[in-house]
């Protein structure tokens, strides 16, 4: 039930709306549709309101409801292909335009956070800040080593307001999911906890200089393709992140770019890779990869590379959602509907009673007219959209933990189209998805998962015949329903309680065991050999 403080804020979202003229494209929605005639009953829809573009009236309805909206207007600012440009244009200018908080006050802030007056800190503090965003602040800085440096500063009572309209979507969301069909198989609810969680990790500084460390050691090898800044873990809180100062061409300056004679089409390339490397093989994506937070290293033109900030959210994934996902994908690009429709049975993506062949040919109808055309004028905004649509009747579930993926993907797609119209994503993309899935079906996937869980299992295998006995005592109590003879149970019993007294015993054979696995891989007749023995030592519990 909605609350008397979140009706309030219910009403004060729709006078703003009203304010910016912004009411009829809410009530032109087909769910509000049916009540458009309130709309002109209301005393605002005739007195005077603010007039101008609609892309301005937008940004602006946003910016006056507060960080939660930025972060909305944030995500849809690089969809081009769903958006007119002038609304896009606009939308951008939330990246890193958000109207900024007082100066004074991001030095209290700064002092409260590190208990002295900033002189004593730092031989210089910029109070104009250099970037505004809808959940921080950043300036310039000057340590008293002299180093170049800049401060995020939280803004002050984010929290509270975050709390307050993340509570609303709460509210509105049960009731989407109660009273609209559509809202449950969308799991509404489950996406505004997600998002809920996600934002307020966004106000911990303290774990934002995590993820930067994080990401500058998965970077640091190689070709050092991606540049991230270096906390100042002594001078950083939680309210407030110090880091070193990094710079670059912001990437949506496309002209000055191409004066600086930048291969626009590498660029574009080495962003998907960058970003197919953080979700395969790092599994550690950055989730807020919009224009305002990427700039471009220019050293080197014919070899940029990319500079991200803010790393306030990041993402990951369980195994099974990528190996989902890459094979999702290169099903869809080889045009294997029949994989595609399995995958998604598989995944639990649509209910097991659905027909595979139904599911199947639906796929093929939407992507057969989409893959007609060049691969580099494919979008897969639009595939997805369609996608989705499409599983709607099969009743597909909206899959919470890819939300953060789905948006950052099309954050990628629409930088590249930007920076290179003629960018073929599915020919970058396509390598590291084959390459990601042999290393991980086979020989060489069975040879590092079990190199990989070899320590647990050995660490495991001295308690296992404790387990057992346990669980057969409370059999012979009564206390489970197994129905064993008594001379098998006492039997089996006295087995294991020689093989508890042989620890080592059970770790020669696990560890035999173990290692034969390993060898079958190469060696076919050794690794079996030594298999056996090793079960049969595990077995006999070193006897």
């Amino acid at each position: 039930m909605i609350r008397p403080g979140q009706f309030v804020r219910l009403l004060a979202i729709q006078r703003v709306l009203a304010r910016h003229r912004l009411d009829e494209i809410i009530l032109a929605l087909h769910l509000f549709r049916p009540l458009r005639f309130l709309l002109y009953l209301s005393p605002l829809y005739w007195v005077r309101r603010e007039r101008g573009p609609e892309g301005v009236r937008i940004r602006h309805a946003l910016e006056d409801l507060g960080p939660v909206f930025v972060k909305l207007g944030q995500m849809f600012s690089t969809r081009r292909d769903l958006l007119p440009d002038e609304i896009a244009d606009e939308l951008a200018k939330l990246q890193d335009a958000v109207p900024p908080f007082s100066g004074t006050d991001a030095k209290r802030i700064v002092e409260e956070a590190l208990g002295d007056r900033i002189e004593n800190l730092f031989d210089h503090f910029e109070e104009i800040p250099i970037a505004s965003a809808s959940i921080a602040q950043v300036h310039a800085a000057r340590t008293l080593k002299g180093e170049e440096v800049v401060i995020k500063v939280v803004r002050p009572d984010i929290e509270q307001q975050i709390r307050r309209d993340v509570g609303l979507a709460k509210q509105l969301a049960a009731l989407a999911e109660r009273y609209w069909r559509e809202g449950r198989r969308l799991h509404l609810k489950q996406i505004v906890a997600d998002y809920e969680q996600v934002i307020l990790d966004e106000l911990d500084m303290m774990r934002e200089s995590a993820n930067l460390s994080q990401v500058g050691r998965n970077f640091s090898k190689g070709e050092h393709v991606l540049i991230v800044p270096e906390p100042d873990w002594e001078l950083t809180r939680e309210k407030i992140l110090v880091m070193n100062r990094v710079r670059g061409v912001p990437v949506g300056d496309l002209d000055t770019l191409r004066s600086l004679g930048v291969d626009m089409k590498r660029l574009a390339e080495l962003g998907v890779e960058i970003f197919f490397t953080q979700v395969f093989r790092d599994n550690f994506f950055h989730a807020d990869m919009h224009p305002g937070n990427i700039m471009v290293d220019t050293e080197n033109p014919a070899y940029p590379k990319y500079v991200a900030v803010d790393f306030g959210i990041m993402g990951s994934l369980t195994e099974g959602d990528q190996r989902y996902l890459a094979e999702n994908f290169l099903a869809f690009f080889n045009r294997d509907y029949r994989r595609v429709a399995l995958l998604h049975l598989e995944s639990g993506w649509v209910p097991a009673t659905t027909r595979a062949d139904e599911l199947e040919s639906a796929f093929r109808s939407v992507c057969e007219p989409i893959f007609e055309r060049p691969f580099s004028e494919i979008s897969f905004a639009l595939l997805l959209l369609k996608l989705f649509r499409t599983g709607r009747r099969f009743g597909m579930e909206v899959q919470p933990q890819l939300v953060l993926l789905q948006k950052t993907l099309l954050y990628i797609e629409g930088l590249g189209k930007q920076l290179y119209p003629d960018l073929d994503l599915w020919d970058t993309a396509k390598p590291f998805l084959e390459k990601w899935i042999r290393d991980r079906k086979g020989f060489d996937g069975l040879k590092r998962k079990v190199m990989h869980e070899t320590p647990d299992l050995l660490e495991q295998i001295p308690e296992v015949p404790r387990v057992v006995i346990d669980l057969l005592n409370r059999a012979q109590q009564g206390k489970l329903s197994m129905e064993w003879r008594s001379t098998e149970l006492q039997q089996l019993r006295e087995t294991l309680e020689q093989s508890q007294r042989s620890h080592y015993g059970a770790i020669a054979g696990g560890s035999l065991l173990i290692t034969g696995a390993l060898l079958i891989t190469e060696f076919v007749v050794t690794g079996a050999i030594v298999s056996v023995v090793g079960a049969i030592v595990l077995l006999r519990g070193g006897r």
